[in-house]
């Protein structure tokens, strides 16, 4: 069972990750399209879409995650330091929501080459989790 749950686990983290890496692309569309209402539309919407994608992946894979601690006993210090990295990833996920609601709103996206660089942010902390995941270092 615990192979199962630990699969499934990896999936919707997969999955949620997509987003993660997906939505910012979209953000800096949105930038780089100003004055063009239909395509801008599209991307909204994509991007709305992606955005709740994301939030149910996100929520199936804490759940996935809670039994394998709770249930399997997964701990270890290595595990607050990957919990923390998590919820860094996710408060990036977050304000790339926020920005897109604004859009929808109105407001103004930083710039292009900003958003790029917000994009590429949470690869490090992916390879940072992936790292203590399998080294367990403390």
């Amino acid at each position: 069972m615990y192979l199962w749950v630990k699969t499934f686990h990896l999936v919707f983290v997969i999955a949620w990750m997509a987003t993660v890496f997906y939505l910012p692309r979209i953000l800096v569309n949105l930038a780089e399209t100003t004055g063009q209402p239909d395509v801008q539309a599209r991307l909204l919407l994509m991007g709305r879409r992606l955005y709740g994608f994301g939030h149910s992946m996100f929520g199936i894979a804490v759940i996935l995650g809670g039994v394998l601690w709770f249930h399997f006993g997964i701990s270890g210090g290595w595990l607050h330091a990957k919990l923390t990295l998590v919820a860094l990833v996710l408060a990036h996920f977050i304000v790339t929501g926020r920005w897109l609601k604004g859009v929808a709103k109105g407001k103004s996206l930083p710039s292009p080459t900003a958003l790029k660089w917000f994009n590429e942010l949470p690869l490090f902390a992916l390879i940072a989790i992936i790292w203590l995941v399998l080294a367990k270092p403390f």
